[in-house]
């Protein structure tokens, strides 16, 4: 770390943490300490957590925690007020009545160290450390706050339900900060078609729809670089195949969006996408085919792409620029497609390699989540860890290299976060199918971008999470399938989340190297679903 490094991380305020002795550790490498498997799906039982044996974690909030501001409809934090938190006993689903309140699914998480922020009550100090969340599930959508260093009663604030047109919130996917615009970045894969919403940081907030700006698609991952470009990650799940018909077309893209002014996002920009060129058919893009999913699925290109040891040529095709094609909403897959960008197979987030001057991102792909695909681990239908290189993170083009192949016991990957240079936390999202084909819940994992994963003496992946099922997830688990049923079942990862919570422009994450459990870095996830609990996560002692 240089000594500049150290005085930028020192100038973030640092807590005591939540656990009495206990000090905040990066997510363990450690072969010794792994977990050694995934837990087991069996009907009707519940599972605990499983961490590595260095590492403990501590709750710091869960679904049925009262919004200290909340309304008859939002009044929790991972539940809405349209029915009770428990099921009665005996008590059956119908198309007219709810057994249990629809659950919201708190989604990805952005850790922000911040001074004079205020809650619904004018009296209370809400402390200077604070995690958001946009929710993936219900309607309206809403965005909130835990304050860490507040009790109970006042841990979690509603920020808002509405944006600045009295519109109600989609339900969100993704987050981040932009410290240029100094406000948070909060992505929707399909409600309302899709986009970025930039929200103010405190209740009552400000929320701007920003689809005229940046477009609409199913945008999840989403992240700043180093010059204030955005870069957005699309899922949105393609056709099945006639033949192929357990696998899905490529359909889904990488953004970046390049603002007039990073300070103010509603004064537009230029929103591109990524185009990678063809080996098979050379001089031209992979690119989407209308109406050809099953050529697509099982095409060269798909092959390749999944190929350990190539190299791909890319550069950025422009979409949209507001200042010739104004502020309308307008459809970036739509316009993706026309332009030759090239489609992936449900890629759901991206991250910059730290301490490299923004050269390298990398972003998960997660497959067909279908232990039948046709597709194979060959042609992506478990997956991938991609890399894309770039002399700059506003260079014109680069080269795109896949890092790690999915398969039925490392697939449906979607968050992740660097925990150092080179080890990079990848959690899955399998869901309930998957989980049943393969008889084993979600885990997370640590890559480690500096091994070659295509040669035979290659290590496996650390498993650092085991996720259980909570006996609320459980319980969903069983009544799945039935009618009027609304809530999902087995519990998800989700939020994984690395950060010193620094909000300055010098301080976006990839800019500095994580030396978690010193210089205010810390570690957080969500076990999505069921109880909706949000984690930070601890070293053991000793």
């Amino acid at each position: 770390m240089t000594s500049a490094h150290l005085r930028r991380a020192r100038s973030v305020p640092k807590r005591s943490l939540v656990v009495v002795g206990v000090a905040a550790v990066a997510l363990s490498a450690c072969h010794p300490n792994a977990v050694v498997g995934a837990n087991d799906r069996v009907a009707g039982g519940t599972r605990p957590n499983q961490l590595s044996t260095s590492l403990s974690q501590s709750i710091v909030a869960q679904g049925n925690m009262r919004l200290e501001n909340g309304t008859a409809a939002v009044p929790y934090y991972g539940y809405l007020g349209d029915g009770p938190l428990v099921p009665a006993a005996g008590d059956l689903p119908s198309a007219s009545h709810k057994v249990e309140a629809s659950k919201t699914e708190p989604d990805k998480n952005t850790y922000l160290v911040l001074s004079n922020q205020t809650g619904g009550d004018p009296s209370y100090n809400y402390g200077t450390h604070f995690l958001f969340q946009g929710h993936e599930g219900g309607s309206p959508g809403y965005i909130t706050r835990i304050n860490l260093d507040a009790d109970v009663a006042h841990r979690v604030t509603l920020l808002g339900t509405q944006d600045t047109d009295q519109a109600d919130l989609p339900d969100f996917d993704g987050s981040t900060w932009d410290p240029w615009a100094q406000r948070l970045l909060l992505t929707a894969e399909g409600s309302k078609g899709g986009g970025v919403w930039q929200s103010t940081t405190g209740p009552s907030a400000t929320i701007d729809n920003l689809t005229g700006i940046l477009g609409q698609g199913g945008y999840e991952g989403i992240q700043n670089d180093s010059v204030g470009n955005i870069w957005i990650v699309e899922d949105i799940g393609g056709a099945k195949g006639t033949v192929n018909n357990k696998a899905k077309q490529q359909n889904s893209f990488v953004y970046r969006f390049v603002p007039t002014n990073p300070a103010d996002l509603k004064a537009g920009g230029r929103l591109e996408a990524l185009q990678v060129q063809s080996k098979a058919t050379p001089g031209s893009p992979i690119s989407f085919h209308p109406g050809a999913a099953d050529s697509d699925i099982l095409g060269q290109d798909a092959k390749d792409l999944h190929a350990y040891g190539k190299t791909f040529t890319t550069s950025w095709v422009t979409l949209h620029d507001t200042a010739v094609d104004g502020t309308t909403a307008f459809s970036a897959n739509t316009l993706a497609k026309t332009a030759g960008a090239t489609p992936f197979k449900r890629p759901e987030n991206g991250v910059f390699r730290p301490g490299l001057g923004f050269t390298e991102f990398y972003f998960t792909e997660t497959g067909d989540t279908d232990a039948n695909t046709q597709a194979g681990a060959d042609f992506g239908g478990f997956g991938a860890v991609y890399k894309l290189s770039q002399y700059a993170p506003n260079a014109a083009g680069g080269t795109l290299s896949m890092v790690y192949r999915g398969d039925v016991a490392h697939t449906g990957l979607d968050n992740l976060a660097f925990r150092d240079k080179n080890n990079l936390v990848v959690v899955e999202d399998a869901g309930d199918a998957l989980h049943g084909q393969r008889n084993a819940l979600d885990s997370a994992f640590e890559i480690d971008v500096a091994v070659n994963y295509g040669v035979a003496a290659a290590p496996a992946l650390t498993r650092v999470l085991a996720e259980g099922r909570d006996a609320s997830a459980t319980i969903d688990a069983g009544f799945a399938g039935m009618t009027g049923y609304q809530n999902d079942g087995d519990n998800e990862i989700t939020g994984i989340h690395i950060s010193n919570g620094d909000p300055g422009p010098s301080g976006v994450l990839g800019a500095f190297v994580p030396t978690v459990g010193t210089n205010g870095w810390r570690v957080f996830w969500t076990q999505q679903h069921g109880d909706n609990i949000t984690w930070e996560v601890f070293n053991r002692p000793g």
